[in-house]
């Protein structure tokens, strides 16, 4: 199918729907699929969510807000309360699977509660092929995809958003911060807080597409390659150590594999990626 055949798919998918509670992040699937469930059913048909918990990156929850505000739909505030679960926090392969569950149970009982249909996610087609056992979590809840069923990758949502001028067509992926902590490490607010502050510095820096890893003492920054030397050559290179260190890191190192995403997964064995699909 071309792009304009996907995007005919998804209006087809949202109508049968007929009125959407979205688990919105304010990143650009969420944000892509809340405008076209907006342009597509009314916006008094769509109600999104957005969890403002410790896991999220501070400086998303606004931007989302004002994305939301400016195409009319509502937005509730959700609070998972993620770190109140010992399997999440615990952060063994299955971590996404826990906290995904607790966000589709509260969805599914926000959707009885409003008199709303259906609850889906801004999952893409790509994300399929990827570790993510968050997406057996929707489907134990019943929630639904409808960008991943209308064929739709995460260029051909870029592509999209840029031709609706949405602010968000070219912003780099930001996922759960607990992401970025290794498996086995426990997931504790402090953690968590490290991971954001060190971010929101390296992009005051001007970098772009990157990731801190923390594995507990020791901060493991992936940067495109491109940036390698930039965040090596005097002064960057003091004023990053200085500032991770400041917040506790013991070690800082820079990966010369560069940034990818998911990299931690390439610890777990294949079995237990089969085993938490």
């Amino acid at each position: 199918m071309n792009l304009r055949e996907k995007f005919n798919s998804l209006q087809k998918i949202l109508k049968k729907l007929n009125k959407v509670v979205i688990a919105y992040s304010g990143g650009v699937d969420s944000s892509f699929l809340l405008k076209a469930a907006v342009d597509t059913l009314g916006a008094e048909n769509v109600l999104a969510c957005i969890n403002a918990g410790p896991a999220e990156p501070a400086g998303q929850l606004q931007r989302a807000k004002e994305f939301a505000q400016s195409i009319g739909v509502k937005l509730k505030t959700i609070e998972t309360d993620e770190l109140s679960d010992p399997n999440f926090t615990a952060n063994k392969a299955d971590r996404c699977f826990h906290c995904k569950s607790r966000i589709c149970r509260i969805l599914v009982d926000i959707a009885k509660e409003q008199g709303f249909d259906n609850v889906v996610f801004g999952t893409n087609l790509d994300d399929l092929d990827d570790f993510r056992p968050g997406n057996r979590a929707m489907k134990v809840f019943g929630v639904r995809s409808p960008l991943a069923e209308a064929k739709l990758t995460k260029n051909d949502i870029r592509q999209l958003s840029r031709r609706m001028k949405l602010a968000t067509a070219d912003l780099p992926s930001s996922p759960c911060l607990a992401s970025r902590i290794a498996y086995g490490l426990e997931v504790t607010e402090q953690r968590l807080r490290q991971v954001d502050e060190v971010e929101e510095f390296l992009r005051s820096l001007g970098l772009v597409e990157f990731r801190v890893r923390h594995h507990d003492i020791i901060a493991r920054i992936e940067v495109d390659p491109k940036d390698i030397e930039k965040v090596t050559a005097e002064p960057t290179r003091s004023k990053i150590a200085e500032k991770l260190k400041s917040l506790g890191f013991r070690f800082v190192t820079v990966d010369l594999q560069g940034y990818r995403s998911g990299s931690l997964n390439e610890l777990l064995s294949e079995d237990e990626k089969q085993k938490n699909l």
